[in-house]
C-alpha cells in the first residue's frame, strides 16, 4: 500500500514544475528548520551509504561536499532560507547509470530516515512530492 501511495505521489508531482519555489516555508518548519534538515540528511546519508543496492554509486564521491549540498537542496526545496549552489541534477548524475530501481531504493532510504526521525506523514509526503520530478533528471534507462 505504501509503495502505491509513493507511486501516486511521484506521478502527480512529475506533472508539477520543480523549478517553482515552494509557496511557503511551512514544510521547512515542519521538518524542524535547519537543525531538523541537518538531522534528516545525516540519517538519510547513513542509510544510503549502508544500502548495498546503491552504495556503489557513492564510492568516488566527496561525502562531505555531498552532505552540504544535500542540506542546501533539502532546505531550498522545503521553502527554507537557503539557496542550492550545486550543479543540476542532470549534470550531477550524468554517466552514473542510475536506474529506476536505484532511484526507488534511494527514496525508500529517505522514507525510512524520515520515519526514524518521526517526521509527520504529511511533511514526508510534501517533501517526496518536491523531489519526485527530479527522477526524470536522474534516472538514465
Amino acid at each position: 500500500m505504501r509503495a502505491m501511495i509513493l507511486a501516486v505521489l511521484f506521478a502527480l508531482a512529475a506533472c508539477a514544475s520543480n523549478n517553482a519555489p515552494p509557496a511557503s516555508d511551512e514544510l521547512y518548519k515542519d521538518l524542524g528548520g535547519r537543525a531538523g534538515i541537518a538531522r534528516l540528511v545525516d540519517e538519510f546519508m547513513f542509510r544510503v551509504l549502508n544500502d548495498a543496492r546503491i552504495a556503489h554509486h557513492f564510492a568516488n564521491t566527496d561525502l562531505e561536499r555531498l552532505n552540504g549540498k544535500l542540506k542546501e537542496k533539502f532546505c531550498a526545496e522545503a521553502g527554507g532560507p537557503c539557496a542550492y549552489t550545486g550543479d543540476t541534477m542532470s549534470d550531477v548524475h550524468r554517466g552514473l547509470g542510475v536506474t529506476r530501481a536505484d532511484f526507488n531504493a534511494l527514496v525508500e532510504d529517505l522514507r525510512v530516515a524520515m520515519e526514524t526521525l518521526h517526521v509527520p506523514q504529511s511533511a514526508q509526503n510534501r517533501l517526496l512530492a518536491r523531489f519526485a520530478p527530479m527522477q526524470a533528471e536522474i534516472v538514465r534507462e
